[in-house]
């Protein structure tokens, strides 16, 4: 098996706590070349899944140093912004989130969802709402339009 699958065994092992779900990871991080992007990457997420979100945030920034792929770098960005999010740093988090949004790609939908709840926590409901509906209503079977005037209606109404 490779060492991606037997990350992804570790994620997908539901009999696993957080805490042995994180020695798991390091031991399989342990494998990897020191400063590897990737195991920095999945140490930090086992971290953050633990809830040791002070312990998470250097990781997810190391691996984003280390040069992540292009859809590990973006889950590292929404994952690092949704750690900051919960320490308290708002305004870093909704500065990650909105560039992540910027960008696109294939999380792009991920990177509103997790920008709307940090507007939520900054007390910008309204606005998080626009968010939301606004990455919503493409996927819609019907009502498209009308959503999507409704989102763009209540980011008028929050910037009044």
């Amino acid at each position: 098996m490779s060492w991606h699958e037997r990350v992804d065994a570790v994620w997908a092992d539901e009999a696993l706590d957080d805490m042995a779900r994180v020695r798991a990871i390091d031991a399989l991080a342990a494998e990897r070349a020191p400063g590897d992007a990737q195991a920095l990457f999945e140490q930090a997420g086992a971290r953050d899944s633990a809830g040791l979100e002070e312990d998470a945030e250097p990781l997810y920034r190391a691996a984003l140093r280390g040069g992540l792929e292009e859809g590990l770098r973006s889950q590292a960005v929404i994952q690092l912004a949704s750690t900051l999010r919960n320490l308290g740093r708002l305004e870093e988090s909704l500065a990650l989130l909105a560039e992540e949004r910027r960008r696109g790609g294939e999380l792009q939908d991920a990177a509103s969802a997790f920008y709307a709840l940090a507007l939520v926590s900054a007390g910008r409901a309204q606005e998080a709402a626009s968010v939301a509906l606004a990455a919503l209503a493409p996927h819609l079977p019907r009502y498209t339009r009308s959503v999507t005037a409704y989102a763009a209606e209540l980011a008028s109404d929050a910037t009044d």
